[in-house]
């Protein structure tokens, strides 16, 4: 009885330990950088309050560009992009997104191939921020060889 007792005591000691031998670096980390905030008065309202603004103002988890697909008639379709105001990076990938959006048109149509007819990219001077731009025009084709597929 008195074995088991001690077995079940030391069993937290011995995944305390394994979990800080895994883990000791990031744990270490963490307790480190709150004692820190916690010093320099970085823990009180008014820097919570300013982390959200700034949080929401910036909105890291949101699409870098949004995604505007407009039909202009059964084969003719037009893509304009507009990139977030406030990003950190992710400016040089608006051909990317509009060739795999008209890459996926093309399949989810049932379209053998896409013509690019006009792209374009540019900054729009707006107010406080600029804002990058890209729009364009793609004419699906359909297969001539298979005109059903």
């Amino acid at each position: 009885m008195l074995r088991r007792l001690v077995v079940l005591a030391s069993l937290p000691l011995t995944v305390g330990c394994t979990l800080l031998q895994d883990y000791g670096g990031p744990v270490a980390g963490a307790v480190g950088a709150y004692r820190m905030a916690d010093e320099l008065d970085f823990l009180s309202a008014e820097y919570y309050a300013g982390a959200l603004i700034a949080y929401a103002i910036y909105d890291p988890l949101a699409p870098t560009w949004r995604l505007t697909v407009t039909e202009l008639d059964e084969n003719r379709v037009r893509l304009d992009m507009q990139m977030k105001r406030l990003v950190t990076g992710g400016e040089g990938e608006a051909r990317r997104i509009f060739d795999r959006t008209a890459e996926k048109i093309v399949g989810d149509g049932g379209f053998a191939g896409y013509e690019i007819v006009r792209y374009e990219e540019g900054i729009d001077s707006t107010r406080p921020f600029a804002r990058r731009f890209a729009s364009g025009e793609i004419r699906l084709s359909r297969s001539q060889i298979f005109p059903g597929f």
